[in-house]
């Protein structure tokens, strides 16, 4: 699979994403996007021996959008000390089923993640293994039942996004996870990674990378 390339120097490899590829190989053994793209290196660029590509964030297999690689063990140790002090900006796009109460929101939970059953609960901010996640978000439009946000990532745990929307009510549409009462098997999950910002690992200057999410249902009828 040919992966759309956003930006690359000889530190960062900035792709948009396909949906329903997972991010490195899994149990499911289907094609992961770090090896896809570590062969198209090597074979681009006629690489003898294994071609480096640092994984340093992370999104959900059904998540598409924008996600950055380091080309260097250097890149990938200042990018993943950028993640830890927070310097990054994240915003995705969603699709809820219904509308926030408030058209502008700051979201606060504790989460805890049940590794044996990949799910992650909303706790108490005393119980074990709780850690804190916040994000904001905007309404930008509704349609039929449907709403679009813009959400913007102050914490970066575990299907956070998911989490958070479903329990003030509004889980995404197509989340078999988080909103299967509401909705069906079989539609795709419509979360987008539009937005990054990062410095970069060795210009130290601000980079900033976008991808808009395709032209199709449930997208085409709230992005206007």
């Amino acid at each position: 699979m040919t992966i759309p390339i956003l930006f690359e120097d000889n530190h960062l490899l900035v792709v948009e994403k396909p949906v329903n590829m997972p991010v490195q190989e899994d149990q499911s053994k289907d094609i992961d996007l770090l090896s896809n793209l570590k062969q198209m290196i090597k074979e681009r660029d006629a690489k003898p021996g294994n071609v480096y590509l640092g994984l340093v964030h992370r999104l959900d297999r059904p998540v598409g959008g924008v996600m950055v690689f380091a080309k260097t063990s250097k890149a990938a140790s200042r990018l993943s000390d950028q993640i830890r002090r927070n310097v990054w900006t994240k915003q995705y796009y969603a699709v809820l089923r219904g509308r926030p109460a408030d058209p502008h929101g700051r979201l606060e939970h504790y989460l805890v993640k049940d590794q044996s059953k990949n799910q992650v609960y909303v706790t108490k901010s005393d119980a074990k293994g709780a850690k804190k996640a916040v994000l904001e978000y905007d309404v930008l439009a509704e349609a039929d039942g449907l709403s679009l946000v813009k959400v913007n990532l102050i914490t970066g745990r575990p299907h956070q996004i998911r989490v958070q929307l479903s329990t003030i009510g509004c889980p995404l549409y197509g989340d078999q996870k988080y909103g299967a009462d509401v909705n069906k098997p079989g539609q795709q999950l419509a979360l987008w990674s539009h937005q990054l910002s990062i410095e970069h690992p060795t210009q130290k200057d601000e980079r900033f990378f976008e991808s808009y999410p395709p032209d199709k249902h449930p997208w085409h009828s709230l992005m206007k």
